[in-house]
């Protein structure tokens, strides 16, 4: 593969953007969608607990990328390919299967396109982690981080115009070809061969007898508890408190977006150029305030600034935590490894998720902000723990 950034920087970016795509689909839209041809909400919680199984599993891609070369391809393209062809075709499919009818086909699907999204998300990581210079590796995430939030905006915007005044095959069919933006830039990939010390070893997940990637793993399943916990709270809490329509709420969420594809950028840009320690607690920090604020929330006109700044934080967390765990992860299992790091954020996730929604229906949503807020302390000693040997965090000794 070509080292030069007009390259590599657009490639990222398009790949989590077609995921942004489908994944805001699935966020904003699909519940509507199932209800809309009368499937209940337990069905629909059901499918959203399967569908949802790939990406628990995405380490047995990683270890398949990392250890496989596919019929001498390569490691990372043909199955970043074959993940988007899976995607593509699942997509043109949805409209002719009937979720009323046939449930368990249709669950099939959406079960089978996540594998394909799980697929191509795991090989186009450890293609990152493959060549990316060390001073770059912020940046890529930023781009990425701030390429999926994109693609979740035009899910949350455009698609959600067309399910109303079109049609919802007209819905996946754009994410069907939205799939397809990355394609040329893959197809003109040339993926390097894989160096000394980048060779699959078994011996290698030894690395997570490193108490400074246990830290690291630990810190993220934390910062990923907060902020997604936080984040599914904000427009429920703006409805109850300021009665805001459904058009002002989907204008709420474009603004995050926006504000997350900013926070990613710089929070991606400050890693590469600030000392990691620094930018790691700027992260903390961000964190804090934004989540914060959402509790302090005094009226609606400052609601507007409000949730752009935990926009910002959102995405300048991510950005920087996705760079530490690059900076962290064994080379000669950078797809698993990472997989296995970006799983713990997802259990995080899960947690943040559940947690959040208990405090905010029996103590109220201005509390849950708070105890969110306050459960970022429990990061600090996880921060000491990761820069406690080099100042600057990188070059840290693995088995």
């Amino acid at each position: 593969m070509t080292t030069s950034k007009a390259t590599r920087y657009p490639l990222f970016a398009l790949l989590y953007f077609t995921q942004g795509t489908v994944l805001g689909y699935f966020t904003a839209l699909n519940a509507l969608y199932l209800l809309e041809h009368g499937v209940s909400l337990t069905k629909i919680g059901i499918f959203a607990t399967i569908a949802l199984i790939p990406f628990v599993i995405k380490i047995l891609f990683g270890i398949l990328s990392d250890k496989v070369n596919f019929w001498g391809l390569g490691h990372r393209k043909p199955y970043i390919l074959l993940g988007l062809a899976i995607q593509f075709l699942c997509l043109l499919l949805v409209p002719l299967v009937d979720p009323a009818t046939s449930y368990w086909g249709f669950v099939a699907l959406a079960f089978t396109l996540q594998m394909g999204m799980a697929l191509y998300d795991t090989c186009t990581d450890g293609l990152a982690l493959d060549t990316t210079p060390e001073h770059e590796k912020g940046i890529i995430q930023g781009l990425m981080v701030g390429g999926r939030a994109a693609g979740v905006m035009v899910a949350a915007s455009v698609a959600g115009l067309l399910a109303q005044n079109l049609s919802w095959s007209a819905v996946f069919y754009l994410l069907a070809g939205l799939t397809l933006l990355p394609l040329p830039l893959v197809l003109l990939l040339r993926e390097p061969a894989q160096k000394a010390g980048q060779t699959f070893e078994w011996r290698a997940f030894r690395a997570f007898n490193n108490r400074a990637v246990l830290a690291v793993a630990g810190a993220g399943f934390i910062f990923f508890l907060i902020v997604v916990g936080a984040n599914q709270l904000v427009n429920p809490y703006l409805t109850q408190r300021f009665e805001i329509s459904l058009a002002t709420a989907g204008n709420f969420t474009t603004l995050w977006g926006a504000g997350v594809v900013l926070g990613g950028l710089a929070g991606g840009l400050l890693m590469d150029r600030l000392q990691r320690r620094r930018v790691t607690w700027i992260a903390l920090g961000m964190s804090i305030l934004g989540v914060l604020m959402l509790a302090l929330m005094p009226n609606l006109l400052l609601a507007w600034p409000i949730v752009f700044l935990f926009g910002l934080a959102y995405g300048s967390v991510q950005a920087i935590y996705y760079a530490l765990a690059m900076l962290y992860t064994e080379q000669r299992i950078a797809a698993s490894m990472f997989s296995i790091l970006m799983a713990v954020t997802n259990v995080g996730q899960g947690v943040g998720l559940s947690l959040a929604g208990r405090i905010a229906d029996t103590r109220g949503y201005e509390t849950a902000f708070m105890v969110l807020a306050a459960l970022n302390l429990l990061i600090i000693p996880f921060v000491l723990l990761i820069f406690a040997r080099r100042k600057d965090g990188v070059g840290v000794a693995v088995a």
